[in-house]
């Protein structure tokens, strides 16, 4: 009996993939680098939908996930890549953040500190999960924006992670200790000593 039986479940499982029966949500996933990254898709700070097979494998992607918009650890964060974005462009390099706001919190965030790439909604953490990110609950957070006090809810609570991604689509780099700070430089450090070491 027992051939039978695990026959039949090797069948399901190559039929029904376990991203397609929804077991993934229960699994802990590990990326390491070298490894491919996961396909993932979510609405970006304009409100479309941002598909990582639209851009990963075409350059250097950078995919930081971070706690919550309008903190003040997060916000240097993205000031970082702010300010260095032109610099990071010239090295072949995309920038995207990820946490579990709502895309109507980026898109405050986005204008609160004039940034200027795309920040992803992760409310109920699937990217997160998919990155092996560890993800808590969410929160919600209060903040007097042009006069008007405003709650911003997010629906997880992500650490602060961040995945460099090269042109091959495998991770290049993946640092879980984070310099909320540096992490801007740190990447373009890398990306450059990467190049130099492809030339």
């Amino acid at each position: 009996m027992r051939c039978p039986v695990l026959c039949s479940l090797t069948f399901l499982l190559t039929m029904y993939p376990l991203s397609r029966v929804g077991l993934t949500d229960t699994l802990e996933v590990t990326l390491s680098e070298g490894d491919v990254v996961p396909v993932f898709e979510a609405k970006g700070t304009d409100g479309m939908v941002w598909r990582s097979e639209d851009h990963v494998g075409r350059k250097f992607i950078v995919v930081y996930f971070y706690p919550a918009d309008l903190t003040s650890g997060c916000t240097r964060q993205a000031c970082g890549f702010r300010d260095q974005m032109k610099e990071l462009e010239e090295a072949g390099v995309e920038v995207v953040g990820v946490s579990g706001d709502s895309v109507d919190n980026h898109q405050l965030f986005a204008k609160v500190n004039s940034l200027n790439f795309s920040l992803l909604s992760d409310e109920d953490g699937r990217i997160s999960k998919a990155f092996g990110v560890p993800v808590r609950e969410g929160a919600t957070i209060t903040r007097m924006l042009d006069g008007v006090e405003r709650s911003l809810v997010r629906g997880v609570t992500a650490s602060r992670w961040t995945f460099l991604i090269d042109a091959e689509g495998r991770i290049a780099q993946k640092n879980t200790a984070v310099d909320a700070e540096q992490d801007s430089k740190n990447i373009l450090e890398t990306v450059r000593r990467l190049t130099a070491q492809a030339e």
